[in-house]
């Protein structure tokens, strides 16, 4: 029988240039999103990339945006729009190990950094800017900077940035950049409302749509379960799973940010090094947080939504939902930051008795009924399923495992 050969960054046109830097870096095996992706974003085609956190979609735009400057073929300058301080940083570190090598050069536009920093970085004419919709504005009323010749737009975690009420802030960007015909635009998600659909639509060039997995699909490598337990009773299961997983790096999500500092603290104080990142947080903080929790000085990093969309942190073992998300599609983003690159993750959710409503539309979204899993002492009983809802849903209340009986977490 014929082997099959892996798939590598060679059989992608990627200039040899691009190609040896990749190599130092140990880039050798591209991701689904960026085989399927990098072809038609290098022949200059829009791209609508539906794929979840951690698949690889920073080089998926990356490399083709780069190139195409590199080469000439596209003559302006590049716009990455992303929805966080965090996730801005990230993905100028992955711009700028490609690009730099090569004579690329970036700039990040956030909030957070004194605005005179960012405009002595836009004198030297990077090449491409990283920015949160609100400063680049301020940025651009100020005159410090045009966008009429951008060739290239990246929307990065567009539905994020629709969520976290950025869509004004975006529309008055797009209409400072060239027409659509006049640029390339790249636009990735993991999910794909119809505000995403309505910005395709009138903002993209007859897109290509690159779809790693149908949207709002779970990551494939984690394995979830849920708890039903008391308000009173989550601290004390959460300790209880803390020490079940004594081995993992844990990442911790909060509704609030005042949720999310009163969890680092208790933590604190049973002995559990804990970091947290929140919009209460200034970014040295937030940076700090990030790199100690990097490092393993930190075993618990204690988050909100928003500020955890910056986080990009291989071998988190287990996410803790300790509060449901607001909406379901932050539930797909927050379990995506455990099981990535190929390695197994588990993430557990800590929902009360009066959530089954919540716990619904994140089962209808992933397709699939999330796993119960009890405490002995600390869980309680959902209510009961009126009998033609349990009928459709064909649960029979759902697949129950004993605490204590369950499959360990596999670590590599």
């Amino acid at each position: 029988m014929e082997a099959t050969s892996s798939p590598s960054f060679e059989g992608l046109r990627i200039n040899d240039l691009f190609l040896d830097v990749l190599a130092k870096h140990r880039f050798t095996v591209p991701t689904p999103i960026q085989q399927k992706a990098i072809p038609a974003a290098i022949d200059g085609e829009d791209i609508i990339g539906i794929a979840q956190t951690g698949t690889g979609k920073t080089l998926a735009f990356g490399i083709p945006m780069l190139q195409r400057m590199y080469e000439g073929v596209a003559k302006g300058g590049a716009l990455v729009l992303v929805p966080t301080r965090e996730l801005a940083l990230q993905v100028n570190e992955a711009l700028g190990k490609i690009g730099a090598p090569l004579g690329l050069r970036t700039a990040v536009l956030i909030g957070g950094e004194r605005i005179d920093k960012q405009v002595r970085q836009l004198r030297a004419h990077p090449h491409v800017l990283v920015a949160t919709p609100g400063r680049l504005l301020d940025v651009v009323e100020q005159r410090h900077a045009k966008l009429d010749r951008m060739s290239v737009l990246v929307l990065d975690e567009a539905d994020r940035m629709l969520d976290m009420g950025f869509a004004p802030q975006i529309n008055r960007i797009l209409a400072m950049l060239p027409k659509p015909q006049e640029r390339q635009t790249l636009l990735f998600s993991a999910t794909m409302p119809d505000d995403i659909v309505n910005i395709a639509n009138r903002h993209m060039r007859m897109p290509v749509r690159v779809e790693v997995a149908p949207s709002g699909t779970a990551a494939e490598m984690v394995e979830q379960e849920l708890y039903i337990v008391r308000r009173d009773d989550k601290f004390a299961l959460l300790l209880h799973l803390l020490q079940e997983y004594a081995d993992a790096s844990v990442l911790l999500f909060s509704r609030t940010k005042h949720g999310a500092h009163k969890l680092a603290r208790l933590l604190e104080k049973e002995g559990v090094r804990a970091a947290e990142i929140h919009a209460n947080r200034t970014l040295a903080q937030r940076i700090k947080a990030l790199e100690g929790f990097k490092a393993g000085t930190y075993r618990v990093l204690v988050a909100t939504d928003i500020a955890a969309r910056g986080i990009d942190v291989t071998g988190i073992g287990l996410v803790i939902n300790y509060d449901l998300p607001d909406n379901a599609e932050d539930y797909v983003h927050r379990i995506g930051r455990t099981g990535r690159a190929g390695r197994e993750g588990r993430a557990i959710s800590l929902a009360m008795p009066d959530q089954r409503a919540d716990i619904r539309a994140i089962e209808r979204l992933i397709r699939k009924p999330l796993p119960v899993s009890k405490h002995a002492r600390l869980s309680v009983e959902l209510p009961e399923l009126p009998a033609a809802e349990k009928a459709r849903r064909g649960m029979h209340g759902g697949r129950v495992r004993r605490f204590g009986h369950r499959p360990r977490f596999h670590r590599r």
